[in-house]
């Protein structure tokens, strides 16, 4: 494996990238910039826009996918491209399966696939998040199907992705980036491809430990996330508001960082990751209370904004049966289009299953599927806002900031204003209820 080691070094490596979703496509982007690199995607809708130039990532301009394309970068359906490539990094979903557990599928269809071309010399890095010890119990065995055995023939390591959609300040190239080999060769030369195209690589021990360095990141903020959000559960009963709290205890200049509560928690990480150590952890005999009581705070905080929605109306003396709720806000977060895990789906669910009307707004997301149906944004925030007897802020994006709050009484039947966001810190003549402010 040490010609692989010139080859990074004078440029000539070959890179491959599975997966060209939201990690996968700025990773092979950024790798396009100093190398040759196949991208492989078995969307072939998706394939094809990219052929055409045309981004599916708000974080890969239009501009900057042409800059490399059929240059540097090279997308593809084809996994036959894959032979010729010196690197292969895995960049697939790792969703949750029934009763919470881990769904390898993903992985273990690209192991598969990798196993039929693999050759001599090459190196395998897998970027999904998993549980720890999922590269040599789960990728190896996979991999070496292929006759050829790890080490020996060809190069396996772990890095966990760290990608954070629609960060402008941390992108691919300036977040340090975490490696872990099955022995300390691939650590080394894994950690010799990621600093060609990344300011800091960090390496640690063994595949296994950053496995787990990824899943306590998530887990971190997690419980954080959680134990906010249960506080603002009581700070509410008392009168108390929850967002002014942490923003006071946030002068202490050591020993405290803020987490602000929220109608749940969404995107391809922290939802999910935590329940991978949770399966992982009871294989081993330990049960995971405080996680897993985690998550369940999380989760129960869909369920409580529509409480709140509930609650508004019946100070206007209407039902949720039969009113209109406008739900602004289907993405996971702020100033994005990413709806992955997005706390609007149970929202939606348990509003419609309620009897409620619904439209919705996003000025990111154009639509958002759900267990009862796809939901399709509005063409602007006046349309979502005509007639409803509710508004829901979901979701803090900026635009949202600047309403003019007369549109409510303008515009709505009621009105009732539900914010989960804090996106408005009071507002008069309006029945108005803010999620862990105290009401």
């Amino acid at each position: 494996m040490k010609e692989l080691i010139t080859k990074i070094e004078d440029r000539t490596a070959n890179i491959g990238v599975i997966g060209l979703g939201y990690v996968g496509l700025p990773l092979a982007v950024s790798f396009s910039e100093k190398f040759n690199v196949v991208g492989y995607e078995v969307n072939d809708l998706l394939v094809n826009h990219l052929l055409k130039g045309t981004s599916h990532i708000q974080d890969v301009s239009d501009e900057v996918l042409n800059a490399h394309l059929n240059k540097s970068f090279y997308p593809t359906n084809k996994c036959e491209d894959l032979k010729k490539c010196d690197f292969i990094i895995i960049c697939v979903p790792t969703p949750l399966a029934n009763e919470n557990e881990p769904d390898l599928s993903y992985i273990k269809s690209s192991c598969s696939t990798i196993a039929n071309v693999l050759r001599k010399g090459q190196f395998v890095i897998l970027e999904s998040t998993t549980y720890p010890g999922t590269t040599e119990e789960v990728v190896l065995p996979i991999l070496e199907n292929s006759g050829l055995k790890a080490i020996v023939d060809f190069g396996l390591a772990y890095s966990p992705e760290r990608i954070d959609p629609g960060n402008k300040e941390y992108t691919v190239n300036n977040t340090p980036k975490v490696v872990g080999g099955i022995n300390e060769e691939c650590t080394k030369i894994a950690s010799l491809l990621y600093g060609s195209i990344i300011n800091r690589v960090v390496n640690v021990k063994d595949a296994r430990t950053a496995e787990s360095v990824k899943i306590v990141e998530n887990i971190f903020r997690n419980v954080n996330i959680a134990l906010v959000n249960e506080l603002a559960l009581i700070f509410e009963k008392m009168g108390v508001d929850t967002w002014e709290v942490v923003d006071a205890a946030s002068t202490k200049p050591y020993g405290f960082m803020p987490f602000y509560p929220g109608p749940g928690i969404g995107g391809h990480c922290i939802p999910l990751d935590p329940f991978y150590m949770s399966y992982k952890a009871k294989k081993y005999g330990v049960i995971p209370r405080f996680i897993e009581t985690s998550g369940e705070i999380n989760n129960y905080m869909k369920i409580h904004a529509v409480n709140l929605v509930e609650s508004g109306l019946k100070k206007v003396d209407k039902r949720i049966y039969g009113s209109t709720v406008a739900v602004m806000g289907i993405a996971y977060k702020k100033n994005i289009a990413d709806t992955r895990e997005s706390p609007a789906k149970k929202i939606l669910e348990e509003l419609v299953n309620l009897g409620s009307q619904i439209k919705v707004y996003d000025p990111y997301a154009k639509s958002i599927k759900t267990d009862v149906g796809e939901f399709c944004s509005e063409k602007n925030m006046e349309d979502a806002l005509k007639g409803a007897d509710c508004v829901i802020f979901v979701v803090d994006h900026d635009q949202f900031k600047k309403i003019n709050t007369s549109d409510f009484t303008k515009l709505m039947e009621s009105p009732v204003v539900v914010d989960c966001k804090n996106i408005f810190p009071s507002i008069i003549n309006i029945e108005y209820l803010g999620l862990g402010k105290g009401y």
